[in-house]
């Protein structure tokens, strides 16, 4: 690979940190919200509902003009967007009379970068001339691992040393790195997906494609098995299981973000000796038993075991089937990954939203939330056998 395309491939790396900041910063705060602001579960709930509701509509619209602006334009304006809003978040609350609307508001700004940012990074790492592509993708992806780890693993020790209460400090710090890399991206080169290609395959094409609606839901229960753990987990371990904020945050987030992390490490690495699908399927029988751990094992130390390794199996599922959509429907370009993407933050937000409503519901039992959840790794590993039986039309 041509050295100047490494500047890229560095860029799509700190572009998934900068997803990782957008979707796992705020739930870190959701207590000091709820005690701060007097917000009830309900509307914190309804703050990751609207986050991966805005980047699900962004999916869809995105297909439209993103290969109308280009790819630099697109990807410049999607971390400028992030940047504003996590940087409103510090200011908003206080300037409004309803502090929430002001925290929604800003997690709309960051959501529509954040969905910018989802829909253009692996199309621009797939476009990049590198051997072994699948791998690749793993790796790319391992970087949201990294940065939800350092996230949660810098902000528990700014606020174990500073204290909670400075909060907005921290946030503007986290603004800088999207800062940094629109510098970044703006001098790296940038190929498109469809480069030599006569034309990458319609909508209508994709919309008339069995395949394409099993992976579609595929990564749908993806996002949903994913994000349905890690947006509550903080929560799950401060309130559920009665542990610290500093011990909650390392032990659940933190932990699930490194074995996940991890596991796409490994694939990243390795995945040329290892076969995709039996890793996925594996991975995923390993996500409902963790699920039923979390959910039913009342001891807080087994529960928080189980966050984690939750974290390892959800790991490969997400860049496994970007991967697999793109061996089996040729020439999807652009328009297969905004709607893999779309398909992904759908489940991004229902998964934690089901959680979270059942919670509620249950006298805000977030276990019950949880075991509610377990529907989507089980309809996932349902989608990965019907998936190796059926042959794209394009492929």
């Amino acid at each position: 690979m041509k050295e100047n395309y490494k500047k890229t491939m560095a860029a799509c790396f700190i572009g998934y940190i900068v997803q990782a900041i957008v979707n796992n910063f705020v739930p870190l705060l959701f207590v000091t919200f709820q005690s701060s602001y007097h917000i009830s579960l309900s509307k914190i709930t309804a703050l990751i509902t609207v986050n991966f509701i805005i980047q699900l509509i962004v999916d869809m619209l995105s297909a439209g003009f993103i290969d109308r602006i280009g790819y630099r334009a697109s990807v410049i304006i999607a971390h400028i967007l992030s940047a504003a809003g996590l940087v409103s978040l510090t200011v908003l609350p206080g300037l409004l009379s309803d502090a929430f609307l002001g925290i929604m508001i800003s997690v709309v700004i960051y959501a529509i970068g954040g969905g910018l940012i989802e829909v253009l990074i692996s199309p621009i790492m797939e476009a990049c001339p590198t051997d072994h592509k699948e791998k690749a993708m793993s790796l790319l992806h391992s970087f949201y691992c990294w940065g939800h780890m350092g996230v949660v693993l810098l902000s528990t020790a700014f606020f174990a040393s500073v204290g909670i209460s400075h909060w907005k400090i921290l946030t503007v710090i986290w603004a800088l790195i999207p800062v940094c890399n629109i510098l970044l991206f703006a001098k790296a080169p940038i190929l498109s997906l469809n480069a030599g290609e006569k034309q990458g395959l319609t909508i209508k094409q994709l919309f008339t494609n069995q395949t394409f609606w099993i992976f579609m839901l595929m990564m749908m229960c993806a996002g949903a098995s994913e994000q349905a753990i890690s947006q509550w987990t903080s929560t799950f371990a401060e309130q559920g299981l009665g542990v610290g904020k500093t011990a909650g945050d390392l032990a659940g987030p933190m932990s699930f973000a490194m074995l996940m992390g991890t596991s796409r490490l490994i694939y990243g690495k390795y995945g040329h000796m290892l076969n995709l699908d039996r890793f996925m399927k594996y991975s995923t029988i390993l996500c409902v038993a963790s699920y039923l751990c979390i959910a039913l094992v009342p001891i807080p130390v087994i529960s928080l075991l189980g966050c984690a390794v939750c974290g390892f199996s959800v790991g490969i599922l997400w860049p496994g089937t970007f991967s697999r959509a793109a061996v089996s429907i040729k020439g999807g370009g652009t328009v297969l990954f905004a709607m893999l993407a779309l398909a992904g933050d759908l489940g991004c937000s229902g998964g934690p939203t089901l959680a979270g409503i059942v919670s509620s519901r249950c006298g805000n039992d977030l276990r019950a939330g949880i075991l509610a959840a377990i529907v989507f790794p089980v309809l996932l590993l349902v989608c990965m056998m019907r998936s190796g039986k059926v042959t794209s039309p394009y492929s």
